[in-house]
């Protein structure tokens, strides 16, 4: 196998550099971190001159029950991020079959759905489910009214991601195939789709990312995720400045293990970048 067949995406994109760049990095890390800390002493300072590093902001925190219901809360946040996620990647998977299975007026319908999906909010979706879809007599639990639409606003984006992995299979083993007597579709099952889900499993986990944070509007429809018990936590404690901050730092662990796990995934595999070199044109 090739070097540029095993390249990481973060290879490509990003030089080894040389000694001046290293110098300069080594600076401007020192500098960030200088302002990182500054920055992190003021909000520590204004923190204490509202008064909202006092005791009883922050006590609960120590409870066994407050933690078991922020975790009951993301358990409820993570099971609708995979559902969603599961969802998506069969619609998105079916949308990129659409587009590239040669037949016109399928490739059209696939590319406006795609197109469609990918331009609207998730949000606009949730309250188009929520306001409009019970007025057709389709009841709905709130599970559904986020799952579904955050389902939608991600198969857009991962039928464009899958359609990148097809692309970036070098089309000589497709017309090889074809000239071996195989019908396209069974090309596309059982040469092409195999390597190109391989090339892009490292994007599909990172976009588990962004349908964790879309997950964060599930107050609209009162699912209880995390950011919804959260907001019970405040009204019970009035502790809206820390019950936000534990909340954000949870996210933010979650989000940097889910980005580890496709760096992770992307070296094992050796997944070689999509580019202009290793791809079929649209």
């Amino acid at each position: 196998m090739s070097a540029h067949a095993t390249m990481s995406m973060r290879d490509a994109l990003y030089e080894a550099p040389g000694p001046k760049t290293r110098a300069k990095i080594r600076i401007g890390t020192a500098i960030t971190s200088v302002l990182v800390a500054a920055l992190l002493g003021l909000v520590i300072y204004q923190f204490w001159k509202t008064g909202q590093l006092n005791p009883r902001y922050w006590s609960f925190f120590t409870w066994g029950s407050t933690w078991r219901y922020l975790m009951a809360g993301l358990r409820g946040t993570m099971t609708v991020a995979l559902t969603a996620g599961a969802i998506a990647l069969a619609l998105g998977m079916f949308l990129m079959l659409g587009r590239t299975s040669g037949i016109r007026w399928l490739a059209a319908v696939c590319r406006i759905i795609t197109d469609f999906f990918r331009g609207v909010p998730s949000l606009l979706l949730i309250y188009f489910f929520f306001l409009v879809v019970p007025q057709y007599g389709i009841k709905m639990s709130s599970f559904w009214m986020i799952t579904l639409p955050v389902a939608l606003a991600a198969s857009g984006v991962l039928a464009e991601v899958l359609r990148a992995g097809v692309n970036a299979v070098p089309r000589g083993q497709t017309e090889a195939a074809l000239a071996l007597g195989m019908r396209p579709f069974r090309v596309m099952i059982k040469i092409v789709l195999p390597q190109a889900i391989r090339y892009v499993i490292p994007s599909l986990i990172s976009q588990l990312v962004v349908v964790v944070k879309d997950t964060t509007v599930a107050y609209v429809v009162s699912y209880p995720d995390m950011l919804q018990n959260a907001r019970v936590l405040i009204t019970n404690y009035d502790a809206l400045v820390s019950t936000y901050f534990v909340v954000a730092i949870i996210y933010i662990l979650l989000n940097y293990a889910i980005n580890q796990l496709s760096i992770y995934v992307s070296h094992k595999t050796g997944a070689r970048v999509v580019d202009r070199l290793s791809t079929n044109p649209s």
